[in-house]
């Protein structure tokens, strides 16, 4: 498992939703519908408990707890900003 935050979300975080250096972001898995894929992230500050994996760049940091891991499935999470719109990419 593997998580990748590209240098467009890190500026995106910090410049257009106001996210503070020592602040950390908490990538959670959540129920989104009943479609094809019903699972999908979500975002928020939080503390981490019981981190599996965390991610920091100028005291910046996301992680996801390891009661989140499941989904990915030893895959790789890369967080990205696309004209302002947060994306995960799982591959």
């Amino acid at each position: 498992m593997e998580l990748v935050v590209s240098q467009a979300a890190w500026s995106c975080f910090r410049q257009e939703w106001g996210y503070r250096d020592g602040e950390r972001i908490r990538i959670f898995v959540r129920y989104i519908s009943g479609g094809t894929e019903p699972y999908g992230f979500g975002i928020m500050k939080d503390e981490p408990i019981d981190p599996a994996v965390m991610v920091e760049d100028n005291r910046l940091a996301f992680y996801m707890e390891n009661k989140d891991i499941w989904f990915l499935d030893q895959r790789k999470l890369t967080v990205d900003c696309q004209n302002g719109d947060i994306v995960f990419q799982v591959g």
